[in-house]
């Protein structure tokens, strides 16, 4: 038997080293070190995943060819949108999200209704029945999909090479191992290993792989930082566990933009696209509520409008509360320190919170001149006008930056109904040639935005 030693790997970066020491020299995060057991010999082998290549050689531009793929069509015009169009062949895909928000529930409502496609479905977590009785909640469509209960990284590619899927699903990749480490599933070691391998056996057949991956209690992708360098595409899917709403954000994108976002709805049959997320984000009644506003976002290529809520009161305790949800709390402290500072309001000894309605998290510097607005409103006790939307960026002197996209974010205001428009003035250049139906008002300093909503 192997005479056993003990190595210390950094959780975060995956750097190894014979001692424990407090500050990892790679990434300097500090007491990031673990201790894992491996083997004294060190085995060169890697997992084989049933394909032989033929050794590459280097090529010039011109002498490869690169034709246009077609992508899979995952059947959810969300997920193809965050994808950039679609599943693209031989690539590998992360789903990342915390437990219980809906990752598998997502995955597996997608290939059910992929009927066309030949799909192994690998759990490692859930068995068998459990996958049928989830399935049978999420649809009552018949489906040929295959479904796989192992965690051995060799079986799990004998089985792929004696059904020959067009797209397998492993869920999740903290349980798969293989034989070539000794390590327990879900170590830095075996979730390293098991990944670059099944990068390998993607890139060789060409046949595309969607790993789903934990978050750990730091809001990251549980495994070695290495495990997001390796995939093609990172999605996290997040969203609070007490709304209603899931957004499935792209972080990393090789095939497309990493601005996109799609929007679902949990329900007790799935998730359902939600299509048109301005109707669902808005009160449906804002008539005399203070401390409202509402302004025009985009995320990736998609814009809406999203409802602002603040709350003003006298503090309570020594020192004033500030708390944030769904908005940067440097950044609500920076434009209260504006407000303070040009504008004259004295918030120095008030409470203020701030929320963005729908548990939504957006970094749309767009937003800013809602924000201070329904901030002013909840401190005066004045509301603002349900027919009034806007839109730009607060610079440190008080002035009001334009913002990109001005004409998808008007245009969308003017979709759902808003009469007026409020806006920076740089942005008023070229908007002329619209000729929109809602009323435009351009504003240059943060004083003429206030004289336009609260007189």
């Amino acid at each position: 038997m192997a005479k056993e030693k003990t190595v210390f790997v950094c959780r975060i970066c995956g750097q190894d080293s014979s001692k424990w020491v407090g500050k990892c020299p790679s990434c300097g995060e500090w007491n990031t070190y673990i201790e894992e057991i491996i083997r004294k010999e060190a085995s060169n082998k890697h997992p084989v995943s049933g394909m032989e290549v033929p050794k590459a050689k280097p090529l010039t531009l011109n002498e490869i060819e690169a034709g246009d793929e077609p992508r899979i069509d995952m059947h959810d015009e969300e997920l193809n949108r965050v994808l950039g169009g679609g599943l693209v062949p031989g690539s590998l895909v992360l789903i990342g999200g915390e437990p219980g928000i809906g990752k598998s529930t997502l995955v597996l409502q997608t290939i059910l209704h992929m009927p066309e496609k030949r799909i192994l479905y690998i759990s490692g977590e859930e068995s068998a029945r459990q996958l049928k009785l989830r399935a049978e909640r999420l649809s009552s469509v018949p489906t040929d999909c295959l479904i796989l209960c192992e965690t051995s990284l060799e079986q799990i590619y004998v089985h792929i090479k004696n059904t020959q899927p067009d797209l397998v699903i492993i869920d999740s990749i903290q349980t798969i191992s293989t034989e070539c480490i000794e390590s327990s599933p879900g170590s830095i070691s075996q979730v390293r290993e098991c990944s670059a391998s099944i990068l390998r056996f993607a890139k060789e057949t060409h046949i595309p792989v969607l790993l789903i991956g934990h978050i750990n209690k730091e809001g990251s992708i549980a495994g070695p930082k290495v495990l997001e360098h390796i995939v093609d595409t990172v999605l996290q899917f997040e969203g609070d566990q007490h709304y209603m709403y899931r957004i499935l954000r792209s972080i990393k994108n090789r095939f497309g933009s990493t601005s996109e976002l799609g929007i679902y709805e949990m329900r007790k049959d799935g998730l359902r696209q939600v299509s048109n997320p301005s109707e669902l984000l808005l009160s449906q009644d804002l008539e005399g509520m203070s401390g409202v506003a509402i302004a025009s976002a985009i995320e990736g290529v998609r814009p809406f409008l999203i409802e602002t809520q603040a709350l003003v009161g006298s503090a309570v305790y020594g020192n004033p509360q500030r708390s944030s949800t769904g908005f940067d709390i440097r950044r609500m402290n920076m434009l209260l320190a504006v407000l303070e500072k040009r504008v004259g309001f004295k918030l120095a000894q008030k409470d203020v919170f701030l929320n963005i309605a729908g548990g939504l998290k957006v970094n749309d510097p767009a937003i800013d001149l809602a924000v201070i607005s329904a901030i002013l409103s909840s401190n005066m006790d004045v509301a603002i006008e349900s027919g009034v939307c806007m839109a730009g960026e607060i610079g440190l002197s008080g002035e009001i930056r334009p913002v990109n996209r001005i004409e998808q974010r008007i245009g969308e205001a003017e979709k759902l109904g808003f009469k007026q428009f409020v806006m920076p003035k740089y942005n008023m250049q070229g908007i002329d040639t619209m000729k929109p139906k809602i009323e435009l008002i351009p504003v240059r300093k943060v004083e003429e935005a206030f004289r336009v909503m609260f007189g």
